[in-house]
């Protein structure tokens, strides 16, 4: 007869405080019934699956030593939080991961006590960890912080830049190192679970703490050689030197499935650590769902699947993405030119790269999560003549702005930006959102700054980019699919700064930035019909301008309305200075311009929030009516 309850111990469990009252006997039963829930959740809303499956072990251990909320508890990037959510007050909501109004995929501030930081971006957690450590000191307060930070995120030299400072300062923080990708340490075993717990115990702690206050007598040289030598001799058994110089007291690697050793590892840090720590524990994505075990990719991000057999839900045939074009595009052009380099920032499949890397490995370079570095690593690709094309999501390449000031733009050095995830990105939500590179990029002298109105030309934007040798050039498009144009042979190099009329009218113009072309055109035709004779244009560049372009529009028609997928301070930014110089508004011009709004907008389906944003078909007629002064909106809709 079985010994387990009737009653599943995740149904006891709401909040941490729930999990502390049980027996660390029943913690690994626990444990596989959230491994269970999460999988469930996720097969119904999409997500992140493989890393959270990865963290199951580690977040019982957390919650269940440390004292959180008042434990500050920082999941850095936050794909591995849904366990964490799950047992902290939000299993009720799970289901609505990543959906219009429910929980973000990300650990979020304002969401729960349970998030003390909100993340997205990644390498960010021991910062922002050290800033808490920091302010508790200064409070005088006695609670504990936690950063979680995995070993790919450890690529970044922000991560670093956070583990010197907590060194240099002696202050007292503990980071856990999650090892999924068994790409730091080599495999653990019972030696190396023993050597943590001695290593974390009071004894060894005690003893090196005594002795540092020891050989602090006989002079800094003779301290620092003493405690060095200690350090690598115990570096060789337990590994860590790296973090040991930094200023980290390393323990691990340990296995980060195995509770018996967690628990025992954690408790003896949490009572007695006195300054900075790193745990380092092994675990492995997607452990205890074979279909993601065994994928290649560990079921980093998956559509809705089902749960038996682990197949994902597939898109209706479409139109290829936006991205495989670019990869495509890229691979063509590099077949003409061996100048030609692709760079990733740890981001091969979502930029398309890995397309361009299975026919040119060599000229491929994966830098890491490490932006800034890829973008001054491109710099000096391209002072040395070689083509370099930086792809980088809009909103990481916000990351390395200051090396596209400093080290690209001010040299004038010819670096190509594929700038992917341009504009709303559904429901990963405003942290991925991809608002502001028109508006950052258009502010520097001498950037050409593109964007595609659809897949056809976003192949002319790759062999323009790949021909412009006289300073950076950026082009940007969309996540998803592209609108299903017939796609050229081969791109045709575009004129630098000259845009497109894409259909003729008399009284409207409409003025696209982007991939809202399709919605522009679908407006026009509804204004035609509404006796509304309508020109819409697509202007390829928001820097330079076309400025013939845009002085014939403003010349010949009533209302001129700029339409574009960015923030405010970008294409309509560009084209208002224009007509403002230019003399262009002083004959009656009515000017709208329709961007993002000002605010950062939370995850929901995309055409909830191009409606939101008013950058549908319904909000550009509107915007046009209400320029004419005209109330017959409703009822030219309903027709």
């Amino acid at each position: 007869m079985s010994n387990r309850p009737s009653t599943p111990l995740l149904d006891k469990v709401r909040y941490p405080a729930d999990l502390r009252k049980l027996n660390e006997e029943e913690l690994p039963q626990l444990a596989d019934e959230l491994r269970a829930e999460m999988i469930d959740a996720v097969s119904v809303t999409g997500g992140h699956l493989g890393a959270g499956l990865g963290v199951v072990e580690l977040t019982v251990a957390i919650h269940y030593i440390f004292n959180t909320p008042d434990d500050r508890l920082i999941w850095d990037v936050g794909h591995q939080c849904y366990p964490h959510k799950i047992i902290t007050g939000r299993r009720d909501r799970i289901r609505t991961l990543r959906k219009e109004n429910g929980l973000s995929g990300f650990t979020k501030r304002d969401e729960s006590e349970y998030d003390p930081f909100g993340a997205a971006h990644s390498s960010t957690s021991i910062s922002a960890g050290l800033g808490m450590a920091v302010a508790r000191e200064l409070k005088g307060g006695d609670n504990n912080v936690i950063a979680v930070i995995g070993d790919g995120a450890m690529s970044a030299g922000m991560a670093f830049e956070a583990m010197n400072n907590a060194g240099a300062m002696d202050a007292r923080l503990i980071v856990i190192l999650n090892d999924n990708d068994m790409s730091i340490a080599p495999p653990t075993g019972a030696m190396s679970a023993y050597l943590a717990r001695l290593a974390s115990g009071r004894t060894y702690m005690g003893m090196r703490e005594l002795g540092k206050k020891l050989t602090a007598y006989l002079g800094k040289t003779i301290d620092r050689a003493i405690t060095r030598a200690v350090e690598h001799a115990r570096g060789y058994v337990t590994g860590g030197t790296l973090f040991e110089e930094l200023g980290f007291y390393h323990i691990g690697p340990i296995d980060g499935h195995d509770l018996p050793t967690l628990l025992p590892v954690l408790r003896n840090v949490r009572e007695n650590a006195k300054g900075p720590v790193l745990i380092h524990v092994v675990t492995r994505k997607g452990k205890g769902y074979p279909p993601a075990e065994e994928a290649a990719d560990k079921y980093h991000g998956v559509s809705k699947f089902d749960v038996i057999t682990g197949a994902q839900a597939k898109p209706p045939a479409n139109a290829p993405s936006y991205t495989k074009v670019f990869g495509q595009a890229l691979t063509q052009e590099a077949g003409h030119d061996d100048r030609i380099v692709g760079i990733t920032a740890a981001m091969p499949n979502g930029t398309g790269i890995d397309i361009f890397q299975e026919s040119f490995p060599d000229r491929t370079f994966d830098v890491g999560i490490a932006e800034q570095h890829a973008v001054t690593f491109a710099a000096g690709l391209a002072s040395e003549g070689y083509k370099p094309f930086c792809a980088i999501y809009s909103t990481f390449l916000q990351r390395a702005y200051d090396q596209v000031v400093h080290d690209v733009a001010i040299q004038k050095l010819p670096v190509r930006f594929p700038i992917d995830r341009a504009g709303f990105v559904g429901a990963d939500g405003a942290t991925h959102c991809g608002a502001f590179d028109t508006a950052f990029l258009s502010t520097l002298p001498g950037f050409v700054v593109m964007a595609a109105s659809d897949e056809a030309e976003l192949k002319h934007m790759v062999r323009t980019a790949a021909a412009h040798d006289a300073g950076p050039i950026s082009f940007r498009y969309p996540r998803g699919n592209g609108v299903g144009v017939d796609l050229p042979e081969r791109g045709e190099i575009l004129e630098i700064g000259k845009g497109r009329i894409v259909r003729e009218g008399s009284k409207v113009a409409l003025l696209s930035f982007g991939a809202r072309l399709q919605e522009c055109l679908a407006a026009a035709e509804q204004l035609g019909q509404a006796g509304l004779s309508t020109t819409v244009a697509d202007a390829r560049f928001a820097k330079p301008l076309d400025t013939d372009l845009i002085a014939q529009l403003a010349r010949n028609h009533e209302v001129l309305i700029t339409i574009e997928e960015g923030s405010s301070g970008g294409f309509a930014a560009q084209v208002l200075s224009h007509l403002a110089k230019a003399g262009l508004l002083e004959n009656g011009l009515k000017v709208r311009p329709l961007f993002l709004p000002d605010e950062f907008t939370d995850q929901a389906s995309p055409e909830a929030m191009y409606a939101h944003a008013g950058l549908d078909r319904n909000g550009i007629l509107r915007t046009v009516f209400e320029a004419l002064g005209r109330e017959d909106f409703e009822s030219v809709l309903r027709a």
